[in-house]
């Protein structure tokens, strides 16, 4: 795994209570994270691996480790630690079951799944079948892959899930943070907000509906860059000196829109720490995103980059329900964005609608099991 995915890891194994665990120093040879032994009240950061301590269960409360000694008789650590991680993670909790005899971290799974999480098992490559085995039979496992496919997939919902990670933001409260310079503004669907080369004197903030974003090349033709929910800023650029619009936004639905002018938004974010914060969170994550866009464009399948576009779009939840993308959006769109044709792009969604991952309801219903098409090659 790279050294920085956003995730945790931690390593759970049926090594005697007794024994003097070498893990921490085997696992520091093949990984560049930090790997520690987990201790009792240690809160638990990204891009840091923990092994269980001896001779005790290892739980999760309130994103701190708590470790309840003396262990538990019999294999059952790792559906302890499955079953604390889906209550105090949610949907935001992960399991991963390898190698092993028995039947320990089937339970687990089955909280994770039932909290809104994902969960993983070793397919046939296991030299230990009994663990895996009994983890898919259950029917609580998302994705059965070898290992290193684990790690591909992991790496990949850890994008999606940055990518798809809103900071938090209180309307009213921004609202009052402004003060002047704002204004709350209505636009209906197909209404241009502003045009490419147009002068950059805004910052606008999306309170209701979506915004499209394209761009024009000298020879005329228009590329969508993407499309904006609530929540989502847009227009940042005139904070960075840029005199004119680079591209174009317009309403892809009905939209209710704060537009702050750019000297009301610098006055702002050099008056309100908290407000400063929030915008830098964004704007990384916009630039996560942006780079998570590129990965994606040069080294997956046009498929892929569909499933992804949509996933997206109707901002549905890693193991959560179906959701759907309350405007309209054609194919000759969702061609522009993946970078692919519109006949490509009309039969992978026939594929997929067969498949059961999308549906036709009175708007594009989007399924979580569509993430099955980036996971798997």
């Amino acid at each position: 795994m790279p050294a920085k995915t956003g995730l945790a890891f931690v390593i759970v194994s049926h090594i005697q209570p007794a024994a003097n665990s070498q893990l921490v120093r085997i696992l520091s040879r093949h990984t560049r994270m930090p790997v520690t032994q987990a201790r009792p009240a240690m809160p638990i950061l990204p891009n840091q691996v923990y092994v269980m301590p001896p001779n005790a269960n290892l739980l999760i409360e309130k994103q701190a480790f708590k470790v309840v000694p003396p262990r538990t008789e019999g294999n059952a650590q790792i559906d302890l630690l499955c079953m604390s991680l889906a209550e105090a993670m949610g949907a935001r909790a992960i399991g991963v079951i390898l190698s092993g005899y028995g039947g320990d971290g089937t339970e687990g799974c089955r909280h994770i799944k039932a909290n809104g999480g994902t969960t993983f098992a070793q397919d046939m490559s296991a030299e230990v079948d009994g663990m895996p085995v009994s983890a898919r039979a259950s029917g609580c496992v998302d994705f059965v892959l070898p290992p290193g496919k684990i790690s591909e997939a992991l790496q990949k919902l850890a994008r999606t899930r940055v990518a798809k990670k809103k900071p938090e933001l209180d309307p009213n409260k921004f609202l009052a943070i402004i003060g002047q310079g704002r204004t709350s503004v209505l636009i209906p669907e197909k209404r241009v907000i502003y045009a490419q080369g147009a002068a950059a004197d805004a910052v606008f903030f999306i309170q209701k509906g979506a915004v499209r974003l394209t761009v024009i090349s000298t020879d005329g033709k228009e590329a969508t860059l993407g499309i904006l929910n609530p929540g989502d800023f847009f227009g940042e650029g005139c904070l960075t000196g840029q005199p004119f619009r680079l591209g174009s936004a317009a309403a892809a639905a009905d939209c209710t829109l704060m537009r702050i002018n750019k000297r009301a938004m610098v006055l702002a974010l050099r008056r309100e720490p908290s407000l400063a914060e929030l915008f830098l969170k964004y704007v990384l994550g916009r630039n996560i995103r942006y780079e998570a866009d590129l990965v994606d464009q040069l080294f997956s399948s046009s498929e892929k980059r569909l499933a992804r576009t949509l996933l997206l779009l109707a901002q549905v939840r890693i193991g959560g329900e179906a959701e759907t993308i309350l405007y309209k959006i054609s194919q000759e769109t969702l061609a522009e964005m993946v970078g692919t044709t519109r006949s490509r792009v009309n039969f992978f969604m026939n594929k997929f609608k067969k498949l059961g991952f999308i549906e036709y309801n009175g708007g594009l219903r989007v399924s979580p099991s569509l993430m099955t098409i980036i996971v798997h090659d």
